[in-house]
């Protein structure tokens, strides 16, 4: 029988809150979900079975603090905690407290995060087993000698914080006199994000494609590769499209690809989901770093293969083996995702909070919407810019990106600037329906993208634009009245339209065949009436004309075929 957890803390918000308790209560286990006074209004805890506050604003008083957050695991009976993606999901001091307290983590064991939260030295790992790595400079802080040896490996670098992700702390350098504010912003940004102040450098390339494999790993040593994604549409290190599979990989790559994933997972002894993420140019793929949780693109996996990840992480974690035969799962068709924030995209992306005064999601065959907003929702600024992770499935990637041009036209959020814009730009661009892009793509093409979202919003009235003025029209307003509701002499006072088309003339044969037809129809019917029903007695009465019209359209209802023919041949019809 497989093992399974009773209660499940969900130890985060939103979308991805919504999407962890789906899976549990599909399992049959109890749910607890977490909310901040920032979270209060918020949908998410509200289906979860038990809901509990935590006190305070912003996420370190809240959705960050391991006593708080382990405190309301052990008073709930929780015998297992989901962090989601952010927050607590990659930080090993979590994961041991965790392990410390008997609540199981979904996700990898604390020895696994502590080896791949290192950025730095989880690249030294990867080298030494033959998987390809960027040449990198690591444990060394003396300037002058960091200057020397970049030179060396040659210009562009990137500077990283040894520690974290999401692209927090990295900065590119193009030349010697810039190495130690970077090295300065990197050092930062690690202590205040992930609280370790370590940095390394790694060659930069100009060019490159960014490809993830997702895997899933179980204790007994097998490892399940679920095919690439391709995450290169991003700003500033941040993914913004994501579609699986690559256009840019063919079927030798592919299988090079996910060898290189399985060979790092088995490598760490890795457990869970997890993703092992690329660089890819010239026909090379370059090891980048595990994403030690699942992440935010699972959904188009999910799509293309029809598995779904979160409830395999729970059967996991409880101790059950990957439920598959084999190591590999073929994907089925094309799937596109898109992160629809809350940033307006033509004022340099602004985060944009803001009260939800319209909402309506879109549909049809192919379509998933995750997101946790709602019409009158108030979007916190303390937290992630995230609102919908809208997703599409296609036979093949030309059809998927024609029905993401599709939703994104009827995909209607007001109150709030969002990325939509841009992704309508996106998906009509040469470059992008043709694959032919890499991760610096919006740097390379923001103005083309930015003339095109100006242009389809002056020539093209999209859903959004119909559909505001049912959103916004007051209860009395014309706008919010059905047309065949208004007072016969209100559409009698409007004017006619200016082109009309004319009622053709019936002609005077036309008129006698239609009377005669009618009349003819009329007196079988009536005949036809006359006849005793075995099952009713005969009625004297006269019919009025409702009843006559009812029994007309009855009778002619039941006129075989054939009799009908010799009626319109008798009449003329």
């Amino acid at each position: 029988m497989e093992s399974a957890f009773k209660k499940v803390l969900v130890a985060n918000r939103g979308e991805i809150a919504i999407r962890i308790t789906r899976a549990c209560q599909e399992l049959g286990m109890g749910t607890v979900a977490l909310y901040s006074d920032d979270d209060k209004q918020s949908f998410y805890y509200r289906i979860a079975d038990e809901a509990i506050h935590i006190p305070g604003t912003g996420a370190r008083a809240t959705y960050l603090n391991i006593e708080k957050v382990l405190a309301i695991a052990a008073e709930t009976g929780c015998d297992a905690v989901h962090p989601g993606y952010g927050f607590l999901s990659e930080n090993p001091d979590f994961v041991v407290a965790c392990e410390a307290s008997g609540i199981k983590f979904i996700g990898p064991t604390s020895a696994c995060m502590k080896i791949v939260g290192n950025k730095a030295g989880i690249k030294q790992v990867m080298t030494e087993v033959g998987i390809p790595a960027l040449p990198s400079i690591i444990n060394e802080t003396d300037p002058e000698k960091l200057k020397k040896l970049a030179a060396k490996m040659g210009f562009p670098v990137m500077v990283k914080p040894s520690f974290g992700g999401g692209g927090k702390g990295m900065r590119i350098v193009q030349a010697e006199a810039e190495i130690e504010d970077a090295i300065h912003y990197a050092s930062s940004i690690g202590q205040s994000a992930f609280r370790n102040p370590e940095f390394y450098i790694e060659k930069f390339l100009e060019r490159p494609r960014h490809i993830e494999v997702q895997i899933l790993a179980d204790g007994y040593g097998n490892v399940l590769a679920f095919g690439e994604r391709e995450c290169s549409i991003q700003r500033n290190h941040q993914k913004l499209i994501e579609e699986t599979p690559s256009p840019a990989l063919d079927k030798k790559l592919r299988a090079r690809v996910v060898e290189l994933a399985q060979k790092a997972a088995k490598t760490i002894n890795y457990e869970n989901a997890g993703t092992i993420e690329f660089l890819y140019q010239d026909g090379q793929f370059y090891f980048l770093e595990v994403n030690a949780r699942i992440q935010v693109e699972h959904s188009i996996t999910e799509l293309v293969t029809g598995i779904d990840l979160v409830k395999e992480q729970i059967r996991i974690a409880a101790g059950n083996k990957v439920p598959f035969r084999k190591d590999y799962i073929s994907p089925r068709g094309w799937a596109i995702q898109c992160r629809i924030n809350a940033e307006d995209p033509e004022n340099n992306f602004m985060p944009c909070p803001g009260k939800i005064t319209g909402y309506r999601s879109p549909g049809g065959l192919g379509v998933r919407v995750d997101t946790g907003i709602f019409m009158g929702y108030s979007i916190p600024v303390q937290y992630d810019s995230l609102l919908s992770k809208l997703s599409v499935w296609g036979r093949d990637r030309d059809e998927a990106v024609s029905r993401m041009r599709r939703v994104l036209s009827e995909y209607v959020i007001l109150g709030v600037k969002t990325t939509m814009p841009l992704f309508r730009a996106v998906f009509r661009e040469a470059d992008f329906i043709e694959g032919k892009f890499d991760t610096r793509y919006i740097e390379k093409h923001i103005d083309g993208l930015n003339q095109e979202m100006k242009r389809i919003e002056r020539e093209e009235k999209s859903h959004e634009e119909m559909l505001a003025a049912i959103f916004q029209a007051q209860p009395d307003d014309e706008a919010s009245v059905p047309k065949q509701e208004m007072k016969r002499e209100e559409r009698a006072s409007r004017k006619a339209p200016a082109v009309a088309l004319a009622k053709t003339p019936e002609t005077e044969s036309r008129k006698k065949k239609r009377i005669a037809a009618i009349t003819a129809a009329v007196t079988l019917a009536m005949q036809s009436d006359k006849r005793v029903h075995p099952q009713r007695r005969p009625t004297t009465k006269a019919l009025d004309p409702w009843t006559l019209s009812s029994r007309l359209a009855h009778f002619h209802a039941r006129l075989p075929g054939g009799a009908q023919r010799r009626l319109r041949k008798k009449t003329g019809a």
